[in-house]
């Protein structure tokens, strides 16, 4: 039997900015399927909504994937996939699979030899890279660092060592209700000449990108608390 295709479907990464999130192939895709495998229901039918969805959303069939559910058989997900239905996979914010458990998923796709199909959209990662001017050639994602104080010390002086010294981009996040001590914590365990990028709320209205030396930083006061935030470090 012919297998479903898994379409990988970028959501918004902030407010209102639907026009500038969704490609019109994007648009004829969500209209051409019923069935979803997504990270939070609520968000997913929203930015459906947004995106113009015309199939009636009580049509829909939607299999949650919450971090409550990631320990359960995949069998129930792959049920349309494997009897020829193609289905959209949903991340919270983003691209599916780029810093999301969506990547599970996926991975469980090609093991089972169904065609996945990644559709252009806002990654939060790559436009900070972009917008920072740092090197876009080799650069590397690390994640959350260490909540404790004394191991992020350490792994924020270990990314500024791994930024010289390979000259690589070091990209970095914090939960939002955290990057204020985050922020602090790069000022006091870098070096004045070391470079630092800060992009937070990407593409929303108030978008704040801009990248200075830790020197120039520490003259500058800024509120990162609850704003999503991509932090970019470089030598």
């Amino acid at each position: 039997m012919k297998k479903g295709v898994l379409f990988l479907i970028p959501v918004p990464l902030a407010e209102n900015v639907s026009l500038k999130s969704f490609t019109p192939y994007l648009i004829d895709t969500i209209n051409a399927i019923d069935t979803y495998i997504v990270e939070n229901e609520k968000t997913a039918r929203k930015s459906l909504k947004e995106a113009g969805l015309k199939i009636p959303q009580s049509d829909l069939t939607i299999h949650d994937y919450g971090k409550h559910k990631r320990n359960d058989s995949m069998v129930p997900y792959f049920k349309e996939l494997m009897t020829g239905k193609d289905v959209g996979l949903m991340s919270e914010a983003g691209c599916p699979g780029i810093a999301d458990p969506g990547a599970e998923i996926v991975s469980e796709a090609h093991k089972r030899g169904i065609k996945v199909v990644p559709l252009v959209g806002p990654s939060s990662l790559l436009l900070a890279l972009m917008a920072s001017g740092f090197n876009g050639q080799s650069f590397t994602f690390h994640g959350y660092l260490p909540i404790d104080k004394v191991e992020r010390g350490k792994k924020i002086k270990e990314l500024e060592q791994l930024a010289e010294k390979n000259k690589q981009t070091q990209l970095f996040i914090e939960t939002p209700f955290r990057n204020n001590h985050l922020y602090e914590d790069i000022l006091k365990n870098t070096a004045a000449q070391t470079l630092l990028c800060v992009a937070c709320n990407i593409t929303g209205e108030d978008e704040f990108i801009k990248t200075m030396s830790i020197g120039q930083w520490r003259q500058e006061r800024i509120d990162l608390h609850k704003k999503p935030t991509i932090f970019l470090l470089y030598r």
